[in-house]
């Protein structure tokens, strides 16, 4: 009997548990997805693609910077008693030199051969280049494909560290692959620029000068100063040297269409394999 009555002791407490004990609280789709959502965004992100290429090409990038003794011409010379006298009683150095021209360049070996565009170089009588540690030195051109608008340039003096880029074939790029430029456009940088290949084998005529041949047609943004600079892929491979934009209004600012020259030709103009 005490056995009896036990169980109907505990089957009257069950069932008065279940008088007062709440329904389960029934949730939506929506509610789930927006408490799974919640949680994914919460969560901390990774670099993008984007960031991951511009870290892995960024200590091969160089500004090139382009001057002209200007010593035989007074209305460029500064007058007597202008000179800026920097507090430890120096004159500045570049005193007898104006600025002509402001690029980029990618260091593409261990002896710091470096590629730009000529347009950038060449009309220069005197180059300086600056690394990413922020030491700089004077260069020089040691050799140039005009019909592709390229210069191969070389510091007389390296940083101590010294990480050239890694080029890979753009034979693997299809359009609306994604890629980086990294420059100095209106010679602000190292700034980079992301957008995806536009196109690829195009031709270029720029004031009846010759053709560029079979370039690549990007969107990534590219202003006065990109030029010479490395068009990177996802993984940081240098697939492109930027070298032109296009504006139909004939600003000199992006509108959209920018050009690269495929590594294998830039690398081929250095004596250098791509592949």
């Amino acid at each position: 009997m005490l056995v009896g009555a036990g169980a109907l002791v505990t089957l009257a407490l069950i069932g008065a548990y279940d008088l007062v004990a709440p329904d389960p609280q029934r949730i939506s789709d929506w509610q789930f997805m927006t408490a799974v959502n919640k949680v994914v965004d919460e969560r901390p992100r990774g670099p993008s693609i984007e960031s991951v290429a511009y870290a892995t090409v960024i200590k091969s990038v160089v500004r090139v910077d382009g001057y002209e003794d200007s010593t035989d011409d007074p209305s460029v010379a500064k007058p007597e008693g202008q000179a800026e006298i920097p507090a430890e009683g120096k004159v500045e150095e570049d005193f007898h030199e104006r600025f002509t021209a402001v690029g980029t360049g990618v260091v593409i070996d261990d002896q710091g051969t470096i590629l730009t565009n000529l347009h950038v170089a060449g009309a220069a009588k005197k180059l300086r280049v600056q690394f990413w540690d922020g030491s700089e030195s004077e260069a020089m051109i040691i050799g140039a494909r005009p019909e592709s608008d390229l210069a191969i340039i070389r510091p007389l003096n390296l940083p101590d560290e010294l990480e050239p880029a890694t080029l890979a074939t753009s034979a693997g790029l299809n359009p609306g692959d994604e890629v980086v430029a990294v420059g100095f456009p209106f010679g602000i940088g190292p700034s980079a620029s992301a957008g995806v290949v536009s196109g690829l084998g195009r031709a270029l005529a720029e004031n009846g000068e010759p053709k560029l041949q079979n370039l690549i047609q990007f969107d990534a943004a590219a202003n006065p100063g990109n030029s010479g600079g490395p068009l990177v892929n996802g993984d940081g491979e240098v697939v492109g040297i930027v070298t032109a934009i296009l504006n139909p209004s004939g600003l000199r600012t992006f509108a959209g269409i920018g050009f690269a020259v495929p590594i294998e030709n830039a690398a081929a103009a250095a004596g250098e394999n791509p592949l």
